[in-house]
């Protein structure tokens, strides 16, 4: 992203909310371990019990404190979202930006695949890899990022078979410079706008997946501490304790709602950038 692209987008008022709403997320998953009171699996009374001052939020269904396990809770949804996502949008990116540039053979052969991976819906296509594998916490973001590779795929694709017929690919070509240099060098360079906007929607909803499989108790398991699973433990005391439930879930919807904001900016921004910056640009062999 180059500095006047960003400095428009700064000057976006999602992109501003987004990134209040995403830091103090981060904020929180970093320094609030630091923070909490109690061990997140430690017991400080009886179960669903109301806030007081020992435990600010009340406890939870076992009678762990509420606020030390959202303090820790936050860190797996993050890295596990983040780094899935970002495989996932590398190897799209990787597979669809061969196949523009390829032609043929190679063309039909990946973007087929591509598009057998396509009819299964996201969450499906995750659950039935953890059913197959069996995946642990280490595993979930690979499983996240085979979900979202046939997706960026076909956008890298769309975007870079525009780019691959520009005269200075076929200078490029005529240059001598290797197949995975041209790629690398001419063609990414000219499709990393539409493939940032892609990271961005598809983090966020990755962050939605990654919460969905904890609640349904795929992942991090009891009596580690995470949103999603926090969700899962006490919505059976909601009547009783509410905090245990809204509170992470909230935080989830903060973090959610922060990089959709991002993401919108940044997509908004790019539509109103003159013809003049998005004409594809040479890049030196």
């Amino acid at each position: 992203m180059n500095t006047a692209l960003l400095r428009r987008c700064l000057r976006e008022p999602r992109m501003r909310i987004g990134m209040v709403l995403t830091g103090l997320i981060l904020l929180i998953i970093a320094i609030g371990p630091l923070l909490a009171p109690h061990s997140h699996s430690a017991i400080v009374g009886a179960p669903y019990q109301p806030p007081s001052s020992l435990a600010m939020l009340g406890t939870d269904y076992l009678g762990e404190d509420v606020l030390s396990r959202v303090l820790e809770g936050g860190r797996s949804i993050v890295w596990v979202s983040f780094v899935g996502t970002l495989l996932g949008v590398g190897v799209g990116s990787a597979i669809g930006m061969t196949a523009a540039y390829s032609g043929g053979v190679v063309d039909e052969v990946l973007m087929r695949a591509m598009d057998v991976l396509r009819a299964f819906p996201p969450m499906v296509l995750i659950l039935l890899l953890v059913s197959m594998a069996q995946a642990e916490l280490a595993l979930m973001p690979l499983i996240v990022a085979i979900a979202w590779v046939p997706q960026v795929a076909r956008v890298a694709y769309g975007a870079a078979k525009e780019v691959v017929a520009r005269e200075f690919v076929e200078s490029a070509e005529t240059l001598g410079a290797s197949r995975l240099r041209i790629v690398r060098r001419e063609v990414l360079p000219n499709v990393m706008t539409p493939l940032m906007v892609e990271f961005g929607l598809r983090l966020t909803w990755s962050i939605g997946i990654v919460t969905t499989m904890s609640f349904l108790g795929v992942g991090l398991q009891p009596p580690a501490a995470d949103w999603g699973l926090m969700i899962r433990e006490n919505y059976q005391g909601l009547a009783l304790q509410p905090w245990g439930v809204v509170v992470p879930a909230l935080c989830v919807a903060a973090f959610t709602f922060g990089t959709n904001l991002m993401a919108e900016g940044f997509a908004r921004t790019v539509a109103r950038v003159s013809p003049a910056a998005e004409t594809p640009k040479e890049v030196t062999v």
